[in-house]
């Protein structure tokens, strides 16, 4: 079932390759049916799950290479699902918003369908070699949309974005490989690797903890590995922000989990040290998002300080830190994208991205502005939104941990707040309102971002359907830390 999900972007990429460039309507066409398609079929397989369950479902396994012990194997939890959905969801509204792109569309189209694939196939992967093919793979397509397809400055973002994961790689590959030995016959499957890991001593436990925890956070990005993260945003095309910010930095996240569950005795002993750079990072990435006048790159690090939530949810070992950090993910991917969503319509429209662009927006573009409103308060948590349900979960598992030091995290709450409420101020401004106004939100653009506020929203109201699916998955993997 989940070989299926992952085959359906990429018979969709065949299917564009072979359709004439000159023909833009049909390939758009041709690339919303398909991630429309994947993502009917991920909801499909949300009503199958069974959210009783902490086990693997859907597993399928095929031999890969004996000799290596390597395996085809796809499973999801209720970690993977709910990313599962978050990648089909997104990648249906970057096609929406592409519908005004007319150069390289055909190439544009390709690249973003291979990279929905891998992006499937990181959250689905059962065995940690698949795993590394996967999010290897992710870098090919996004490589050449921004070195091909991306800003002024594309070919330097490209190679930057490139060596930084690719550095951080080396360091889990060789990590991977210290698993491998480890594990009974010598296979990747994370299951047996898991077991035999927590055989290990806590200074092996913690060397092969650092090599992951390198690669991860730099996809992340934690503090000090978030060097590409302003070229990377801001010279990509105009829409894949979306997908950079709200999936491709889940997989860090994503992995993190894994990574504590095959290692607890290293991510007890370091739990502390993560919690201390998710609060320099939540602080951090809120000030520099402060000081910025460029848009896209005020989401970037607004993004940085909302994966600092999550990263500390995480590091709390407890139930309710975890279950916040599932949350905070899907949150954040949902807001990240409907905010890089508005502000790259904004662009398309005017230009440019600064600031002070946006003056007097509501008097000429009403649509983008009441959106635009709705997705900086819900960035900040705003209570009927999903982001206060994930962080106060993971509020009170901080709690429980350390007391009130959590209380922190209200500071990246004012900090958000803080240059959110500046944006809204140059929306609601008046210095422009006689400028010549130009088309408001087309029907897919506003379908797109009317979904995103919806699911926001819905989340925010009744968050009982999400949280009973993450509880007991969050729960089991508490209990390995004695929670």
């Amino acid at each position: 079932m989940l070989s299926l999900l992952l085959s359906i972007p990429l018979l969709g990429a065949l299917l564009i390759a072979a359709v004439p460039g000159r023909r833009a309507g049909l390939i758009q066409s041709v690339a919303l049916v398909v991630t429309v398609c994947a993502l009917a079929y991920s909801l499909f397989l949300l009503t199958r799950f069974d959210a009783n369950s902490a086990g693997i479902q859907f597993f399928e396994s095929y031999t890969w290479n004996p000799r290596l012990g390597a395996r085809f194997s796809f499973g999801v939890d209720a970690f993977s699902l709910p990313l599962l959905l978050l990648t089909t969801l997104l990648t249906v509204v970057v096609v929406l918003a592409s519908c005004r792109k007319k150069e390289g569309m055909r190439l544009y189209f390709c690249l973003l369908l291979i990279l929905e694939s891998a992006i499937l196939g990181v959250f689905s992967a059962r065995d940690w070699s698949l795993f590394y093919v996967f999010w290897e793979l992710t870098l090919i397509p996004l490589f050449f949309l921004i070195d091909r397809l991306g800003g002024l400055q594309r070919q330097r973002a490209a190679l930057n974005f490139v060596l930084y994961t690719l550095g951080g790689s080396v360091f889990m590959l060789i990590a991977l490989l210290f698993m491998y030995d480890a594990a009974p016959g010598n296979g990747f499957d994370m299951g047996a690797m898991a077991e035999a890991a927590r055989t290990l001593s806590r200074d092996k436990q913690l060397a092969i903890f650092f090599g992951l925890l390198i690669g991860f956070g730099v996809k992340m990005p934690i503090f000090l590995l978030h060097g590409w993260l302003r070229l990377a945003y801001t010279e990509a095309p105009i829409f894949i922000p979306i997908i950079l910010s709200g999936v491709m930095a889940k997989m860090g996240a994503y992995g993190l989990l894994r990574a504590s569950a095959a290692l607890p005795d290293a991510m007890a002993a370091v739990s502390g040290g993560l919690a201390v750079f998710a609060v320099i990072g939540m602080l951090y990435g809120g000030v520099l998002a402060w000081r910025q006048r460029d848009l896209k790159a005020m989401v970037a690090y607004s993004s940085m300080s909302h994966m600092g939530v999550a990263l500390l949810g995480i590091a709390t070992l407890n139930a309710a830190g975890f279950s916040g950090a599932v949350i905070q993910m899907v949150s954040h991917g949902l807001v990240a994208g409907l905010l890089f969503l508005i502000v790259g319509l904004i662009q398309e429209r005017q230009g440019g991205r600064d600031l002070l662009d946006i003056d007097g927006l509501g008097q000429r573009r009403p649509r983008l502005m009441i959106f635009f409103v709705l997705a900086l308060l819900a960035s900040v948590g705003l209570p009927g939104t999903a982001g206060f349900i994930a962080e106060l979960h993971i509020l009170i598992g901080g709690f429980a941990r350390w007391g009130f030091l959590a209380m922190v995290i209200g500071l990246s709450v004012l900090l958000s707040a803080a240059y959110a409420l500046r944006t809204i101020s140059h929306l609601m401004s008046t210095k422009n309102q006689y400028a010549l106004a130009s088309d408001d939100m087309a029907r897919g653009e506003l379908l797109a971002a009317s979904v995103l506020v919806a699911i926001v929203i819905g989340i925010g109201t009744l968050p009982g359907p999400l949280l009973a699916l993450v509880h007991v998955s969050a729960a089991q993997l508490a209990q390995r830390f004695g929670y």
